[in-house]
């Protein structure tokens, strides 16, 4: 089984590297193509564009055909992805190689975590589950100053054809060391039969408890790890281009760290009855505050922007629980289609709040505003939609049930 994970965090590794990099290009990207901030939150969201459209078809796919053959056929469309941005001469072209990488990496975590689902204990799905996200924050680590340094000597042309050669490696691991997909059981199958599509997900009021924070908490996180960190520092900071890298690549070390630790810990904490939910509860207000203070705060932070930012995704970290959360809560032949359809609820607020503040941003300036009270202001709605969904997170399950 540690092939198999190592295979599958591999390939998570390169799609999270592909997820992340356009925050270290941002700047070469706005120079070379005369980006405005609008452009470049859209051409960040095309990646969570391509991927969110997958997700539903994913999930009957894997329950259907398996972690191995679903994963393959997907990463084909990933190479193709990379090329294409790589030869892309106009926004548009550059646009639309996102949304083909979006959509062949889009198998990268849902893969594995089905399998998981039916490999392991719950422990263990929650220790896999932190461990490949851990190997996510690697991928993004890699996008910050290993891609700043790459930048002078190869360009970033170079950089995405080499992320198609890779792409390649990591089909072929896939090949050589992960299982065929067994099938389920009859009764199982009969099971899934009479439980033929999405509904037994969309009817889940526990789904749709999860779903909020999934879209603004969690989407939130990922949208200011990926983009908007690197122009928050850059903007409201004042930081330089390499400064910014720098900071990136503390905040993805940080994070991959995070992971680890909670990898150790989960497992420990589900056997003494803690729940993903008693976790989220208790460590999501937090991050709350974090994303206050740092809009609050401002330019006033200075060269300590880069470890509030990092505060922020650290204690952002208890929401991405839900995931295996949601995908233990339904049986293992649904599981497929629970962990996609929740993957599609937090790609798409990826996809929303990444361009929502890159249109917020434009919005305030062509008030008449300042760079840095325009990112303020775009940050501060999006802490207020966290904030509400965080709050329905509470009142959805105010009978204290599951």
């Amino acid at each position: 089984m540690v092939g198999v994970f190592l295979a599958f965090a591999f390939a998570y590794f390169l799609s999270t590297l592909m997820r992340a990099i356009t925050a270290t290009l941002s700047p070469a990207l706005t120079q070379e193509m005369g980006l405005s901030a609008q452009d470049l939150g859209l051409l960040a969201g095309g990646y969570f564009l391509g991927f969110s459209v997958t997700q539903l078809p994913l999930g009957k796919w894997l329950d259907l055909h398996g972690p191995k053959k679903v994963h393959l056929s997907f990463l084909v469309i990933a190479v193709l992805g990379c090329i294409c941005f790589a030869m892309a001469e106009s926004f548009i072209g550059l646009w639309l190689a996102r949304v083909l990488c979006g959509v062949g990496v889009s198998a990268c975590l849902m893969s594995p975590l089905t399998g998981y689902r039916r490999w392991m204990d719950p422990g263990a799905q929650l220790r896999a589950n932190s461990w490949m996200l851990m190997t996510g924050s690697l991928g993004m680590l890699a996008s910050t100053l290993p891609v700043q340094w790459l930048m002078p000597m190869t360009g970033w042309r170079a950089i995405f054809a080499g992320l198609a050669v890779l792409v390649v490696v990591s089909m072929m691991l896939i090949y050589w060391v992960v299982p065929v997909w067994e099938k389920p059981s009859e009764s199982a199958i009969k099971s899934s039969d009479e439980e033929a599509g999405y509904g037994p997900i969309w009817r889940s009021a526990y789904f749709w408890r999860m779903a909020p924070i999934g879209f603004f908490c969690y989407a939130g996180l990922l949208a200011v790890q990926t983009l908007w960190a690197g122009p928050w520092m850059t903007v409201v900071g004042g930081y330089s281009p390499v400064s910014a890298a720098t900071g990136l690549f503390a905040i993805n070390l940080t994070m991959l760290c995070t992971f680890w630790l909670w990898g150790l810990v989960t497992p420990k904490l589900a056997k003494r009855g803690i729940s993903p939910d008693r976790l989220i509860a208790l460590g999501q207000p937090t991050s709350l505050l974090v994303l206050a203070y740092l809009i609050w705060m401002g330019p006033n932070l200075g060269d300590s922007t880069a470890i509030v930012l990092t505060l922020f995704c650290v204690t952002s970290s208890f929401v991405s629980l839900a995931q295996p959360a949601v995908g233990m809560a339904f049986p293992p032949h649904l599981a497929g289609r629970a962990l996609s359809a929740y993957n599609l609820v937090i790609f798409l607020g990826v996809f929303v709040v990444q361009w929502g503040i890159g249109l917020g941003v434009d919005f305030f300036k062509s008030l008449g505003w300042s760079p840095v009270l325009a990112f303020q202001s775009a940050f501060s709605v999006f802490g207020v939609c966290a904030t509400l969904s965080y709050v329905y997170f509470h009142w959805a399950n105010r009978d204290n049930s599951a």
